[in-house]
């Protein structure tokens, strides 16, 4: 089978994604900062990624996947004391509330999923090796930043190199969060401020908390280690945090950090840039109010090349409904969803589609692509002119197509069809909810989880959608 091939950010090139040694692919996906819900903006960079892992194992492909949680930084920190809440309570709600959200997304989990907070020992020791490389200083106050000059390569991923930007330590950048480019030299670790409250912890520089792009090295690092196959996260990230993961990486360990950058661009919401101030940084949640469901933004998002902004438009989320539900009843036809899937099956009739996956992840290309092929397959049917061996090669190939999307498919009257049993816990669970049993409430959750649905609260009802 072939390669996937994709656009590589630091070479500005298409090149195969091959793991090293022909060992298992190892990527790691910068993960959310959990603070307050995850928007769609963030989803489709999610998405990317989850197809992208979804079309390597597609090929046989082992993967090692590894995407982190930012839970200490300016924002945490900053919501968590408004809120007055423990860092550690503030931060696992969030978590909860994204991870339910992945859930409805079809996201695969990632194999591992490690927290900053769990890491600060870790960050301490990395920061040490670079203070005694001559890669990282102390100031006064008790912080430590990482020295831009002391690393030549500096700004070779975002071509920093092609601007007139200087650097010197009074134009030095102390917070998580930029405004604006910036070349200075940055935080590794944050001495204590007032502000901070109870949240910080010993070094051998002062009391205080790592800064936010150590993080992130750090983590990668211990799971996957000092030079790894693909690291991936939205344009955003391309300076400064990918840049400074880059440079103390490679400062402390002397080794290439990564051999493929995978980066996935904007999302624009009916022609304009996602801000609060507009009021169109939509939820998920926000998108069910409206009537639509996970699956349904879930095409939207694959809809476009995740090199280029998408448009996101509620219209496109009907065009979705639509969509899914002609592919739904194509599958009806075809004898419904195989369960389980033959290990090593190919793609069959809809090869084309993965073709096209495999070109540099064009999901555009490959969404044409299933629908003239279905068009074709269900003209033929209609004339009774497939056989029951092509029938089962079109089942077979179309189950392979749309799990390589991460998408399930409405039965043919639009509805995903629930089983008796499981609408039963979901409604036992929603009248512990009203009645405030928490625990039995819980309970049931797990119950529906563990049989493979996600049960999703509304205002006055909720929603079940199944797991895959």
């Amino acid at each position: 089978m072939s390669d996937l091939r994709l656009y590589d950010t630091l070479t500005r090139e298409i090149l195969p994604v091959k793991p090293m040694e022909k060992r298992t692919m190892r990527f790691y996906c910068c993960g959310p900062t959990v603070y307050g819900p995850a928007h769609i903006g963030n989803f489709r960079t999610f998405i990317m990624q989850d197809v992208f892992r979804r079309v390597l194992e597609a090929t046989g492909m082992k993967t090692r996947h590894v995407r982190n949680l930012t839970d200490v930084d300016d924002k945490t920190i900053r919501q968590s004391q408004a809120e007055g809440r423990s860092l550690g309570e503030f931060t696992q709600h969030w978590t909860d509330r994204f991870h339910e959200d992945c859930d409805a997304l079809n996201l695969m989990p990632p194999h591992v999923e490690p927290s900053a907070v769990a890491h600060i020992p870790e960050q301490i020791e990395l920061i040490q090796k670079l203070v005694d490389g001559g890669n990282a200083y102390k100031t006064d106050d008790g912080s430590v930043y990482f020295s831009v000059n002391s690393f030549p390569d500096y700004g070779n991923l975002s071509r920093l190199a092609e601007r007139s930007i200087t650097t010197t330590e009074t134009d030095r950048e102390s917070s998580d969060e930029y405004e604006r480019d910036s070349a200075a030299d940055f935080a590794l670790w944050k001495a204590q401020r007032d502000e901070d409250g109870p949240n910080h912890w010993p070094s051998p520089w002062s009391k205080g908390r790592p800064g936010w792009h150590i993080e992130c090295s750090c983590m990668v690092l211990k799971h996957l280690g000092e030079s790894f196959d693909v690291h991936s996260g939205g344009v955003d990230l391309i300076f400064p945090h990918h840049e400074n993961e880059i440079a103390q990486s490679e400062a402390a360990t002397g080794k290439p950090f990564v051999q493929h950058w995978f980066h996935i661009a904007h999302l624009m919401v009916e022609g304009k840039k996602m801000s609060k101030s507009l009021k169109n940084l939509y939820t998920l949640q926000d998108i069910a109010e409206r009537g639509f469901n996970a699956v349904e933004l879930r095409y939207v998002l694959l809809s476009g090349s995740y090199r280029q902004p998408l448009n996101f438009t509620f219209d496109s989320l009907q065009a979705a409904r639509s969509a899914l539900k002609r592919l739904g009843e194509l599958q009806e036809k075809l004898g419904g969803a195989p369960d389980p899937i033959p290990p090593e099956q190919d793609f069959g009739p809809f090869q084309p589609v993965l073709d096209a996956l495999l070109n540099d992840l064009n999901t555009p290309d490959a969404l044409g692509r299933l629908f003239r092929i279905a068009r074709e397959i269900q003209k033929a049917l209609d004339a009774g002119e497939l056989n029951d061996d092509q029938c089962e090669s079109a089942q077979l190939g179309l189950a392979m197509v749309l799990q390589a999307l991460g998408l399930v498919l409405p039965s043919a009257d639009g509805e995903v069809l629930i089983p008796e049993e499981i609408q039963t816990l979901a409604d036992e669970r929603w009248e512990a909810r009203k009645q405030r049993d928490w625990d039995r409430a819980d309970s049931l959750r797990d119950k529906i989880t563990k049989a493979g649905w996600q049960v999703e609260d509304r205002k006055e009802t909720f929603d079940l959608t199944p797991l895959n």
